[in-house]
C-alpha cells in the first residue's frame, strides 16, 4: 500500500525532508516506524525506540497499534510544549 509520511520539527530537520510517499507492507503505525528505523542513518537516530515521538494517522493522534490503510497520511513529530 502507499502512504504519505510527514515529518515535523526536529525530525524533519534531522531527515532533511518534510514528507515522502512510501510503499509499505506494514499493518500498523508501530511497524511503519520500525521499517523506517531499519533504513538506518538519520532515520534510525530520529525515530529510535526510546525517543519520544508522537504519531498521527489521518490527522488524528494515534498510538502505534493504529492500523494503516492504503492512501493514509502518517505524521511523526516530537512532543510539543507551549508557553
Amino acid at each position: 500500500m502507499k502512504v504519505t509520511v510527514k515529518y515535523f520539527a526536529g525530525i524533519r530537520e534531522a531527515l532533511g525532508c518534510a514528507q515522502e510517499q512510501r510503499d509499505t507492507k506494514t499493518a500498523t503505525l508501530g511497524q511503519l516506524r520500525d521499517e523506517l528505523i531499519a533504513r538506518g542513518g538519520a532515520y534510525s537516530d530520529a525515530l529510535a525506540r526510546g525517543k519520544a515521538v508522537r504519531l498521527a494517522l489521518n490527522q488524528v493522534m494515534s498510538d502505534e497499534a493504529a492500523a494503516l490503510t492504503d492512501g493514509a497520511e502518517v505524521a511523526f513529530f516530537p512532543p510539543v510544549t507551549g508557553g
